[in-house]
């Protein structure tokens, strides 16, 4: 709870010195705890979770929760922030995603992104806070991975930056060494690291989605330590950063 207040506080100083921010946020391990307390049993394939009707609706419910939690914090700190999801306003077109060919219920492969209920948002000052559930041509709901809802958004609104908030410091050259932390990382070399097979685990599609960024018109981004204070400022304004920024 303390580290979640004190990423929001950073972002609404960023959007009081004039950067205007999008947060968009996953919910996973909370999702899992709801399916736990209603009796359900959380699966995964390839470490994509399975989604199927009762899971997508308590998906859509807890994610609900997480977003207007994360608009309250922002409201009691002076700022005004509306929590959308992408079907808001039609943000977010989806098709049914396979995981190596294998059905994984309703999550989702976004296909298309209609931007404008963002910059409405923040053409009128408010601090948009998006949940990544989209639909289909069916008006059938999905859930994205929270990544790709990010840099979806990101590519979509031409963003300066994007910062996936994670719980390692960044890239490393070697994950079992932390002296090998990455501090600016251009994509031709970050493409090397994953043929070289350096990069692993939930560290990949982190990965190919930056450089998907990038190679989008997104001008950096930065995979940052959440639980570090002020990560997000220390990443922005200080010479070396803490994390790693990628870029061309």
């Amino acid at each position: 709870e303390e580290l979640k207040a004190n990423v929001i506080k950073d972002v609404v100083l960023l959007k009081l010195i004039g950067f205007k921010p999008i947060i968009v946020h996953g919910g996973g391990k909370e999702i899992s705890r709801w399916v736990n307390k209603v009796g359900m049993e959380p699966r995964f394939i390839n470490g994509l979770r399975v989604t199927d009707k009762d899971t997508m609706e308590i998906a859509e419910m807890v994610l609900a929760k997480v977003n207007k939690e994360l608009v309250t914090l922002v409201e009691s700190l002076g700022v005004q922030a509306v929590g959308i999801s992408g079907k808001d306003g039609g943000m977010l077109k989806v098709e049914k995603k396979y995981s190596n060919g294998q059905d994984i219920g309703y999550v989702g492969e976004i296909t298309q992104v209609n931007p404008q209920i963002l910059y409405d948002l923040l053409e009128k000052d408010f601090l948009p806070i998006v949940c990544p559930i989209g639909m289909d041509e069916n008006y059938d709901s999905y859930n994205i991975n929270a990544d790709d809802a990010a840099c979806a958004i990101a590519r979509a609104v031409h963003a300066e930056k994007l910062a996936f908030l994670t719980d390692i410091e960044g890239v490393y050259k070697d994950p079992k060494d932390p002296s090998t932390l990455i501090s600016e990382l251009p994509i031709s070399e970050a493409k090397k690291l994953i043929e070289d097979g350096y990069i692993g685990g939930g560290m990949l599609p982190k990965l190919n989605n930056c450089i998907d960024a990038i190679e989008n018109g997104v001008s950096r981004v930065h995979i940052l330590d959440g639980r570090i204070p002020h990560c997000l400022l220390l990443e922005f304004f200080t010479n070396k950063g803490i994390g790693t920024a990628i870029l061309h």
